[in-house]
């Protein structure tokens, strides 16, 4: 791995050790689910550029639609309007959850988080915000204040944003009150009243922030009950409730959002990753009725809705939609789980196969039930070494993350789960 070496020593003479990458791989090139390293390995990448990429690296479409947007106009700088950045507006908040009907462009899943707590707390004139443990939001300062899947995020960079509060996921394999699935009480939406109770009234709580599909903290789905029962939580109370779909938006369980799994509507959302096939670009959608009540100034960007990434937002919209991507990921991905369930379910040290779509969890375990981290790190190298890129997640790294693009070949997930099979028969 020369090349890749010798980038890897360039990198960290320039950038500060605070930049994590995965893997010491340089790649080259990349073209749908494969890359090209700068030592001429190719890689199937089930990491999806984590979960940007979800019609693939490179998508003929995206490049296509970017390169003729650069010809005309780059850059606007919030100064005048141009028609791609509309047009891209107009085709989000068609595939939004009904109702989510006006939005705005900022660049990253950080800033969208940032930007739907400012509305909330502008719109409301209320101050607490209810987040739930093991989140990730992203690592801006308001970002990381509502995001607790690992304390390492948050080392040193205390105090933290005021106001904010953390209760329990609803991260059934794992319930902080040790009910089994089918004897849940919904402890963790009782504990969230309790919140309301003696931690905050509910009258001074501007939002309940949610993702409905975990991701960065393990990879878990919150049941439609608790989401439906959140749902009405918030209605009663007057309190705004923000979904963050950075993660499993944009076609990656087989529907739009993983909201429309749940068929529940969140009065704000946060989209980004997927949204434009990896240039920078994200949203925070609402209903009309709250957008409509944050005044101009009230929030900006200078790079929000750049043409050149709205233009590759409104390409990989409508390749997936002309594809049939949703239904094509939503119908492998029931046999994907399957399969997954049947070949490497049973074995000892995974607890358990979870998710919709190709956005699919595997969670290690210990012997005695308790995360593996060091199991899963086995495999996702022993995949690597295969040329497979996935990538983990979770408070102790012990989840693999099985994410490839919504267009991947079946010849292309037959290699992939073949290889990941044998990763875990091979485990101690």
């Amino acid at each position: 791995m020369e090349h890749s070496a010798e980038l890897v020593r360039r990198s960290e003479r320039v950038f500060t050790p605070a930049l994590h990458l995965y893997y010491p791989v340089a790649v080259a090139s990349g073209r749908g689910t494969c890359v090209l390293s700068a030592d001429g390995k190719h890689y199937l990448d089930f990491s999806s550029g984590l979960a940007v990429l979800n019609i693939g690296h490179n998508h003929p479409r995206v490049v296509a639609a970017a390169r003729k947007q650069m010809e005309s106009l780059i850059h606007t700088g919030g100064i005048y309007y141009n028609e791609t950045t509309v047009a891209a507006a107009e085709k989000l908040v068609s595939i939004t959850p009904a109702g989510l009907d006006m939005l705005f462009f900022s660049n990253s899943g950080a800033e969208a988080v940032e930007g739907a707590i400012k509305l909330a707390r502008f719109v409301t004139e209320r101050q607490g915000i209810i987040s739930f443990t093991r989140a990730f939001h992203g690592r801006t300062l308001g970002a990381l204040s509502v995001t607790t899947s690992s304390a390492a995020y948050r080392r040193r960079y205390h105090p933290l944003l005021p106001s904010v509060y953390q209760v329990p996921y609803p991260y059934c394999f794992r319930c902080p009150y040790r009910q089994s699935s089918d004897r849940c009480d919904l402890c963790c939406l009782h504990e969230l009243e309790e919140t309301l109770k003696h931690r905050i009234p509910a009258e001074e709580t501007a939002a309940v922030l949610i993702e409905p599909f975990l991701g960065e903290g393990g990879y878990f789905p919150a049941p439609a009950t608790f989401l439906k029962a959140l749902r009405k939580l918030c209605d009663r109370h007057g309190i705004l409730l923000i979904f963050d779909e950075v993660q499993s938006g944009m076609g990656r369980t087989g529907r739009w959002f993983a909201a429309d799994h749940a068929g529940v509507v969140p009065d704000v959302m946060a989209v980004a990753k997927g949204i434009a096939s990896g240039f920078p670009l994200s949203a925070v959608v609402a209903r009309r009725s709250v957008m409509e009540k944050w005044p101009s100034g009230a929030h900006g960007t200078t790079f929000g809705g750049n043409p050149v990434s709205c233009a590759a937002s409104l390409a990989t919209v409508d390749a997936i939609t002309e594809e049939g991507l949703l239904a094509t990921a939503l119908g492998r991905g029931t046999a994907l789980l399957e399969r997954l369930n049947q070949t490497i379910g049973c074995h000892p040290l995974v607890g358990q196969v979870r998710g919709f779509g190709y956005m699919v969890g595997i969670e290690f375990v210990t012997c005695d039930g308790f995360p593996n981290g060091s199991a899963c790190e086995e495999v996702l190298a022993h995949c690597l070494k295969r040329g497979v890129i996935l990538i983990g997640c979770g408070p102790e790294r012990h989840v693999i993350r099985f994410i490839p693009p919504l267009n991947v070949s079946e010849e292309e997930l037959e290699s992939v789960l073949a290889i990941l099979e044998e990763g875990v028969s091979a485990l101690s």
